[in-house]
């Protein structure tokens, strides 16, 4: 089976980069492929992507060394095992908020006796390789999101859950768990990053990786110096709409606007 270069950039101690897909079109995630992402996160959950545009997404970023991830819209096994079967080498599950959640997660990633998913790897044996049914349990990598008000009280059975490789922070509903607005790139006086430090801090203990929605480099990188492996910077839609707004800012003479809040 083809390695998962993700879990030997963890184990060497460096952080992965990881770009955003969030447009329902096989192009941009062959542009964006072709940038040096370490790896690329195809959002099913808050992008307008759904399974047949995912499947052609990663046909694309397959003509690259970037490795295919996918974030899925719910902790739905059925979902999650499609997904895999298409070739997808990482699975970053929202809204884990207890053990129950994490194990039904991980095992839904992961064939028997580990877990429950089915047999099938249609796209996956063509990508990964012929003996992918034998190291597939090994080489996903599985991404719990931390992101709930109940999972801020259960870090440890979370991360302490077999199978579970790293936890993911979505900064807005993090916000929104503590009572806060939704934003990202908190600075060290915003209430939610303390929780943000909490949560790395429980990652560290549990020796799992822990990851974080970025939408600067700038900030990306102070979280990489603070402890993150996994950082995600900003989006393809974007970086699509801050080049286009600002070219158009300097020929028209406007000033920027509010920057969007969202992913």
């Amino acid at each position: 089976m083809k390695k998962n270069k993700l879990r030997e950039i963890i184990k060497s101690g460096k952080a992965i980069i990881n770009g955003w897909l969030q447009i329902p079109n096989s192009f941009s995630a062959e542009v964006m492929a072709k940038q040096g992402w370490d790896s690329l996160t195809i959002d099913m959950q808050h992008g307008v992507i759904d399974y047949p545009n995912a499947l052609q997404m990663l046909q694309a970023i397959s003509t690259t060394e970037t490795t295919p991830l996918a974030r899925v819209n719910w902790n739905e096994p059925g979902q999650i095992m499609k997904i895999l079967d298409a070739g997808c080498y990482g699975v970053i599950c929202p809204m884990i908020s207890n053990k129950e959640q994490a194990e039904k997660f991980v095992q839904a990633c992961m064939y028997p006796p580990k877990g429950y998913r089915s047999f099938g790897p249609i796209r996956a044996l063509m990508y990964a390789g012929a003996d992918y049914g034998d190291h597939a349990n090994e080489e996903i990598l599985k991404i719990a999101m931390i992101e709930t008000k109940e999972a801020l009280d259960k870090l440890d059975d979370i991360m302490s859950t077999p199978g579970v490789d790293g936890i993911y922070i979505g900064p807005a509903d993090l916000s929104l768990a503590v009572g806060e607005k939704p934003s990202f790139d908190k600075p060290e006086s915003d209430p939610v990053y303390p929780v943000i430090m909490k949560i790395l801090e429980h990652a560290k203990k549990n020796n799992i990786f822990a990851g974080l929605h970025n939408m600067t480099p700038e900030y990306a990188q102070k979280m990489i110096d603070k402890g993150f492996q996994f950082v995600t910077v900003g989006s393809e839609q974007r970086f699509m709409t801050s080049g286009g707004k600002e070219a158009v800012e300097k020929l028209k003479g406007k000033s920027k606007g509010v920057e969007s809040k969202t992913y």
